[in-house]
C-alpha cells in the first residue's frame, strides 16, 4: 500500500521572494547542454523498447 503523500511546505519571507524570483526568470541553458540531455534522453528511450 502506497504511503500517504505529506503536504507541500509553504514559503514565507526571503525564501517566497526567491522562489518568485527564480519561477519569473528561469537559469538560462546553453545549447550543449541541452544537446547531452537530449542524447541522454534518447539513449535511455532506446534502452526501455529494445
Amino acid at each position: 500500500m502506497a504511503r500517504p503523500i505529506k503536504e507541500t511546505p509553504i514559503l514565507y519571507g526571503s525564501d517566497a521572494r526567491r522562489f518568485e524570483e527564480r519561477m519569473q526568470n528561469p537559469p538560462k541553458v546553453s545549447q550543449e547542454k541541452k544537446d547531452e540531455i537530449r542524447k541522454s534522453f534518447e539513449t535511455v528511450m532506446k534502452m526501455m523498447v529494445d
